[in-house]
């Protein structure tokens, strides 16, 4: 074997081995399509397309910090302290999932909120406020009573129910007509709640038939007026509730709001022993008295601050006073300190006076909010 043979070899043998690596070389496949988020905007800003579906999906909630101080007439009145001789002190963490699509029998919508608290040192766990099934008009689920919510609340203040306008939460199922021209109406069944109320009252149904409520409003552009009555099938009374909004200017709104209750009576409250007994008073009607009467305002100030303000009196004898400040120091932040005044009669005064020999309290909180 020449030099010329021995090379011609080598360079055989290396193509023969270049080629069989060639044939065993890993291929990479190419990329899957990725399918991004698509914006829905049928039901307003936030909504997304789930990828895969044509529901529209919105996330969204808060993170809030609270500090209170001031008075403590006694535990319930939102007011100060709130039974505590220091600060009280709540953080709270909600988040809530709003999902809809079209279906030929109209919106399909179902909503959950979801809310993790932690208060003065204890955590108070999960809850579930509000969770319910929307078509065509129809709601089923849990959700704050009808009796308050319909109205719109009251007004722009942290301690707003100081003269309680509503009961809570509670298993209802409502249908709601939506008009033209911003006319609305409602009508609806509740279950209502175990031990809620000043002094504990138990407001679930005991038999099949259920509280009842009816509603109606009406929308402008300068404001509108609603109303909703209520029947309590477990002491068979009635409360009505009204209420007229005013938009003044762009930068000026103003609320009024009046309740009534049928035979209303105050419990007995043993100043001694801080014994509550006998006493009537139904799920929709919170407040004591036969009726009750809130009033308030929103002012804004600049383009970061507004001012709100809010009274509301029972016919007991309580007076509840209320103004704050919102400022929203970034967009989607806001610090809202407050200023609170309460002056007790009635059933709330010796309340008050058994706790500690108070009939009024001040007191005031300040609120951190980042909303999402």
């Amino acid at each position: 074997m020449n030099i010329k043979s021995l090379l011609l070899g080598s360079a055989a043998a290396l193509v023969a081995v270049t080629g069989a690596r060639a044939a065993d070389a890993v291929v990479v496949a190419e990329p899957e399509p990725v399918e991004y988020v698509r914006v829905c905007d049928a039901y307003g800003a936030g909504f997304f397309y789930i990828p895969g579906t044509e529901t529209c999906l919105k996330i969204s909630g808060y993170l809030r910090y609270d500090a209170a101080g001031g008075d403590d007439p006694y535990n319930g009145s939102n007011v100060g302290a709130n039974d505590n001789e220091t600060w009280y002190k709540r953080t709270r963490a909600e988040v809530r999932f709003d999902a809809r699509s079209e279906t030929e029998l109209g919106t399909l919508r179902s909503y959950a909120q979801t809310r993790f608290q932690f208060t003065n040192g204890s955590d108070n766990g999960a809850s579930l406020p509000q969770a319910f099934i929307e078509l065509g008009g129809f709601r089923i689920g849990v959700a704050d009573e009808i009796f308050g919510s319909w109205t719109g609340y009251a007004g722009n203040i942290i301690n707003d129910d100081v003269i309680n306008y509503q009961s809570g939460t509670t298993n209802q199922v409502s249908y709601t007509f939506a008009g033209g021209n911003g006319f609305s109406a409602i009508i609806a069944a509740e279950q209502g709640q175990n031990d809620f109320g000043n002094f504990g009252f138990d407001y679930v149904i005991d038999d099949y038939m259920p509280h009842v409520l009816a509603g109606a409003k009406w929308e402008q552009g300068w404001g509108g007026i609603s109303g909703v009555v209520g029947y309590d099938s477990v002491v068979e009374d009635v409360a009505v509730k009204l209420r007229l909004d005013l938009k003044v200017t762009d930068t000026i709104s103003l609320f009024a709001m009046g309740g009534y209750q049928s035979d209303y009576s105050a419990p007995d409250f043993d100043t001694t022993t801080g014994v509550v007994t006998g006493g009537n008073q139904n799920w929709f009607g919170t407040w004591e008295g036969d009726w009750a009467a809130w009033a308030g305002f929103s002012a804004k100030l600049s383009d970061k601050a507004t001012l709100n303000g809010q009274g509301a009196y029972e016919e007991e004898g309580t007076y509840a006073f209320a103004l704050n400040v919102a400022y929203e120091l970034v967009p989607g932040f806001t610090i809202t300190p407050e200023i609170n005044y309460t002056k007790f009669d009635g059933v709330r005064k010796d309340v008050a006076e058994f706790d500690n020999g108070n009939d009024d309290a001040f007191g005031g909180i300040i609120r951190f909010q980042r909303n999402f």
